[in-house]
Protein backbone atom coordinates (compact mmCIF):
# COMPACT_ATOMS: atom_id res chain seq x y z
CA UNK A 1 0.00 0.00 0.00
CA UNK A 2 1.59 3.37 -0.61
CA UNK A 3 1.67 6.60 1.77
CA UNK A 4 -0.96 7.98 -0.07
CA UNK A 5 -3.35 4.85 0.20
CA UNK A 6 -2.34 4.43 4.07
CA UNK A 7 -3.40 8.24 4.80
CA UNK A 8 -6.35 7.66 3.43
CA UNK A 9 -7.27 4.63 5.46
CA UNK A 10 -5.32 6.43 8.45
CA UNK A 11 -8.40 9.17 8.12
CA UNK A 12 -10.95 7.16 7.03
CA UNK A 13 -10.81 4.88 10.43
CA UNK A 14 -9.63 8.57 12.48
CA UNK A 15 -12.98 9.83 10.61
CA UNK A 16 -14.78 7.03 12.43
CA UNK A 17 -13.02 7.62 15.67
CA UNK A 18 -14.16 11.69 15.86
CA UNK A 19 -17.86 9.94 15.09
CA UNK A 20 -17.59 8.15 18.02
CA UNK A 21 -16.29 11.06 20.06
CA UNK A 22 -19.18 12.57 18.84
CA UNK A 23 -21.77 10.53 19.86
CA UNK A 24 -20.19 9.88 23.20
CA UNK A 25 -20.03 13.94 23.78
CA UNK A 26 -23.82 13.54 23.73
CA UNK A 27 -24.63 10.76 26.05
CA UNK A 28 -25.23 11.82 29.47
CA UNK A 29 -22.49 10.77 31.53
CA UNK A 30 -20.12 10.37 28.53
CA UNK A 31 -16.97 11.80 26.93
CA UNK A 32 -16.00 12.85 23.26
CA UNK A 33 -12.92 10.21 23.40
CA UNK A 34 -13.64 7.97 20.30
CA UNK A 35 -11.39 5.04 19.40
CA UNK A 36 -11.25 2.03 17.03
CA UNK A 37 -9.55 -0.86 16.96
CA UNK A 38 -8.60 -2.30 12.84
CA UNK A 39 -7.04 -5.54 12.20
CA UNK A 40 -6.93 -6.65 8.54
CA UNK A 41 -8.58 -3.35 7.31
CA UNK A 42 -11.66 -4.45 9.44
CA UNK A 43 -13.18 -2.95 12.60
CA UNK A 44 -12.79 -5.11 15.29
CA UNK A 45 -13.80 -3.18 18.49
CA UNK A 46 -14.67 0.91 18.97
CA UNK A 47 -16.05 2.96 22.02
CA UNK A 48 -16.09 5.55 23.48
CA UNK A 49 -15.21 7.26 27.04
CA UNK A 50 -17.63 5.31 29.23
CA UNK A 51 -16.25 6.38 32.81
CA UNK A 52 -18.99 8.00 34.01
CA UNK A 53 -21.78 5.71 32.67
CA UNK A 54 -19.91 2.25 34.20
CA UNK A 55 -18.83 4.34 37.26
CA UNK A 56 -15.09 2.76 36.35
CA UNK A 57 -11.91 4.40 36.41
CA UNK A 58 -10.81 2.10 33.37
CA UNK A 59 -13.58 2.78 31.04
CA UNK A 60 -11.88 5.11 28.75
CA UNK A 61 -12.54 4.72 24.72
CA UNK A 62 -9.52 2.45 24.30
CA UNK A 63 -10.13 0.44 26.87
CA UNK A 64 -14.03 -0.02 25.56
CA UNK A 65 -12.61 -0.92 22.18
CA UNK A 66 -10.16 -3.38 24.07
CA UNK A 67 -12.98 -5.17 25.67
CA UNK A 68 -14.79 -5.30 22.43
CA UNK A 69 -12.35 -6.51 20.02
CA UNK A 70 -11.35 -9.13 22.56
CA UNK A 71 -14.72 -10.25 22.92
CA UNK A 72 -15.64 -10.29 18.69
CA UNK A 73 -12.28 -12.12 18.27
CA UNK A 74 -12.44 -14.11 21.47
CA UNK A 75 -8.39 -12.86 22.42
CA UNK A 76 -6.97 -10.48 24.53
CA UNK A 77 -3.64 -10.24 21.70
CA UNK A 78 -4.27 -7.97 18.90
CA UNK A 79 -0.82 -8.34 17.24
CA UNK A 80 -1.47 -6.29 14.05
CA UNK A 81 -4.11 -4.46 14.75
CA UNK A 82 -3.77 -0.42 14.49
CA UNK A 83 -5.77 1.46 17.45
CA UNK A 84 -7.08 4.81 16.54
CA UNK A 85 -7.82 7.32 19.16
CA UNK A 86 -8.93 11.18 18.82
CA UNK A 87 -6.69 12.15 21.93
CA UNK A 88 -3.01 10.81 22.74
CA UNK A 89 -3.61 7.96 25.05
CA UNK A 90 -3.07 8.16 28.54
CA UNK A 91 -0.65 6.14 30.83
CA UNK A 92 -3.06 3.12 31.31
CA UNK A 93 -4.80 3.33 27.72
CA UNK A 94 -0.77 3.04 26.04
CA UNK A 95 0.21 0.51 28.65
CA UNK A 96 -2.65 -1.70 27.95
CA UNK A 97 -1.80 -1.15 24.54
CA UNK A 98 1.47 -2.94 25.22
CA UNK A 99 0.28 -5.44 26.99
CA UNK A 100 -2.67 -6.40 24.58
CA UNK A 101 0.55 -6.52 21.81
CA UNK A 102 -1.38 -3.47 18.99
CA UNK A 103 0.89 -2.95 16.61
CA UNK A 104 0.58 0.47 16.09
CA UNK A 105 -1.14 3.43 17.73
CA UNK A 106 -2.61 6.72 16.09
CA UNK A 107 -3.85 9.49 17.81
CA UNK A 108 -5.64 12.83 16.63
CA UNK A 109 -4.94 15.33 19.11
CA UNK A 110 -1.76 16.12 20.55
CA UNK A 111 -1.09 16.90 24.55
CA UNK A 112 -0.17 20.50 23.43
CA UNK A 113 -3.61 20.96 21.09
CA UNK A 114 -5.44 20.58 24.77
CA UNK A 115 -5.85 21.85 27.98
CA UNK A 116 -3.59 19.89 30.75
CA UNK A 117 -6.22 18.26 32.65
CA UNK A 118 -6.78 15.40 30.02
CA UNK A 119 -3.56 14.19 31.27
CA UNK A 120 -2.57 12.28 34.69
CA UNK A 121 1.05 13.93 34.40
CA UNK A 122 2.82 17.50 34.13
CA UNK A 123 5.97 16.20 32.66
CA UNK A 124 5.63 12.30 31.65
CA UNK A 125 4.64 12.22 28.00
CA UNK A 126 3.21 9.02 27.78
CA UNK A 127 4.81 7.78 24.41
CA UNK A 128 7.89 7.09 26.45
CA UNK A 129 6.29 4.15 27.81
CA UNK A 130 6.19 2.90 24.20
CA UNK A 131 9.75 3.93 23.51
CA UNK A 132 10.96 2.17 26.65
CA UNK A 133 8.94 -0.86 26.60
CA UNK A 134 10.28 -4.31 25.87
CA UNK A 135 8.21 -4.04 22.65
CA UNK A 136 10.44 -3.19 18.75
CA UNK A 137 7.18 -4.17 16.91
CA UNK A 138 4.69 -1.14 18.08
CA UNK A 139 5.06 2.01 16.02
CA UNK A 140 2.95 5.71 16.80
CA UNK A 141 1.74 7.98 14.92
CA UNK A 142 0.46 11.20 16.29
CA UNK A 143 -1.31 14.25 14.97
CA UNK A 144 -3.69 12.22 12.35
CA UNK A 145 -6.32 15.07 11.67
CA UNK A 146 -5.34 16.54 15.05
CA UNK A 147 -6.98 19.90 14.75
CA UNK A 148 -10.42 17.95 13.55
CA UNK A 149 -10.09 16.08 17.10
CA UNK A 150 -8.51 18.89 19.33
CA UNK A 151 -11.44 20.90 18.44
CA UNK A 152 -13.69 17.79 20.23
CA UNK A 153 -11.43 18.88 23.42
CA UNK A 154 -10.80 22.38 25.73
CA UNK A 155 -7.75 24.23 23.98
CA UNK A 156 -4.97 24.93 26.22
CA UNK A 157 -5.04 27.83 27.17
CA UNK A 158 -9.10 28.11 28.51
CA UNK A 159 -10.06 28.91 31.85
CA UNK A 160 -11.59 26.16 33.31
CA UNK A 161 -12.67 26.09 37.17
CA UNK A 162 -10.36 24.14 39.23
CA UNK A 163 -13.22 21.58 40.18
CA UNK A 164 -14.62 21.25 36.65
CA UNK A 165 -10.77 19.84 35.60
CA UNK A 166 -10.34 16.31 34.80
CA UNK A 167 -7.56 14.55 37.24
CA UNK A 168 -6.85 17.18 39.57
Amino acid sequence: MDGLNKFDGDARFMRRAIALALEGGRQPGANPIGCVIVLDGEIVGEGYNEVDIRHDPTAHAETVAMRRAGERLQQFEFRGATLYSTLQPCGMCTMASIWAKIGRIVYGAERDQVHSMYFEDRHLDTMDFVRDAFRDDLSVTGGLLGDECAALYIGPNEDVPKDEQHNR
